[in-house]
């Protein structure tokens, strides 16, 4: 799973268009802080880009085993873009 971003679609919408991923990040990472990264240059990059409506970035992240504070960061600018194009930021937090 790691990042997904899809449309935050009402419950009248037929079901076999839900939900259906706009994009999927990060496949092979599940540490925060390298999604946070690639999730900001995607946005960067692609999120101005989205088609006007509402959508959610479902961050599925596990727990860093070796972590001894620090983290991931998500800048102001990345947040401006968030809240410009409605993205909701879900954190989906999965057992080692």
């Amino acid at each position: 799973m790691p990042i997904r971003v899809y449309p935050n679609l009402e419950e009248s919408t037929p079901s076999r268009t839900k939900n259906k991923p706009v994009v999927w990040l990060c496949n092979d990472s599940w540490e925060l802080p390298v999604l946070l990264f690639e999730f900001e240059r995607w946005l960067e990059k692609n999120g101005k880009k989205l088609p006007k409506g509402n959508y959610i970035a479902d961050i599925g992240f596990k727990p860093r085993s070796d972590a001894c504070g620090g983290g991931g960061i998500l800048s102001v600018s990345a947040m401006r873009t968030l809240a410009m194009v409605n993205i909701e930021v879900w954190f989906s937090e999965y057992s080692g």
